[in-house]
């Protein structure tokens, strides 16, 4: 049994797991004819993996659709989805003509609430479309962080840290939208003030892999000593074997929370400076030295 779950990977978890709930008002289970459902304009999700996809329609062919989608009546005898649009994409992929649903009574904007929440509790967004969400919700309905992560049962600080997300620039928001970063790397980036420096860290981090911790050390660097290079530069190029010490002035930055600044003189005089911005930089310090005894 494990292995014949495994085996069908997400598509069946998104058939059975998160079952919609049913408000008072909604109707019994009734087959929908496909041809006949729409999708909700306001749907926030707005990527569908075309692999997933295809992955679901596979168990979709299977197992059908074991998860009823939510509906509601619109004109001219048609529906409209309320959750369940990734479900209706993939049976259509399938081949199916009809799907079972459930028809529920909705204002637009019960609806919008709805699709919303719904995807925002199911987890199925990413990190721009969950702050598009929250944004949508903030602004339709006039609610506080507050009260948005009473309703969404989400802590404050998560709701505050996706809206600081979409005061990034455009392009490291596509990227966060297509997996090319994590959040973590885009929080760090958030504590640079110049946009135009987020736009070089960000083509870093793309570029070079680099690690969140990796691009929090820079930020620190950043924001204690100057702008950040266009790209990584080389260890320079010394005379009389001085250059045998690069690694290890490469190498301090990652060993201390804050800025680092390593110097040394051909006559092997030199000096290593911690550098800290703030007395919580620097209890930082006090706590690793503390652990160096």
């Amino acid at each position: 049994m494990m292995n014949k779950r495994q085996a069908l990977g997400r598509g069946l978890d998104s058939l059975i797991a998160f079952p919609d709930p049913e408000p008072a008002g909604s109707s019994a289970i009734s087959e929908i004819d496909l041809d006949l459902i729409d999708p909700n304009p306001d749907q926030p999700r707005t990527n569908f993996d075309p692999e997933a996809l295809e992955e679901l329609a596979i168990s979709i062919r299977e197992l059908g659709v074991i998860q009823p989608l939510s509906l509601r009546s619109t004109d001219n005898g048609r529906y409209q989805i309320i959750a369940g649009e990734r479900r209706w994409r993939a049976a259509r992929i399938a081949g199916l003509t009809s799907l079972p649903a459930y028809v529920r009574t909705a204002s637009d904007s019960e609806v919008t609430e709805m699709a919303l929440i719904e995807n925002i509790q199911r987890e199925d967004l990413n990190a721009i479309e969950v702050a598009l969400a929250f944004r949508k919700l903030i602004d339709t309905y006039s609610l506080t962080q507050d009260r948005l992560s009473e309703r969404l049962g989400k802590k404050r600080a998560t709701i505050a840290n996706h809206l600081r997300l979409l005061k990034l620039p455009a392009e490291i928001q596509l990227g966060l939208r297509d997996h090319k970063l994590e959040m973590g790397h885009a929080r760090a980036l958030l504590a640079v003030a110049d946009p135009k420096q987020q736009l070089k860290l960000f083509n870093l981090i793309v570029r070079e892999g680099l690690s969140v911790r990796r691009v929090e050390e820079m930020v620190r660097q950043l924001n204690a000593a100057g702008p950040v290079p266009e790209e990584t530069p080389a260890p320079p190029v010394k005379e009389k074997g001085a250059g045998k010490y690069d690694f290890f002035a490469r190498d301090l930055a990652g060993y201390f929370p804050t800025g680092v600044k390593f110097s040394r003189s051909d006559s092997g005089k030199g000096s290593i400076t911690l550098r800290f911005s703030s007395d919580d930089e620097l209890e930082q310090l006090v706590a690793l030295f503390e652990k160096l005894k």
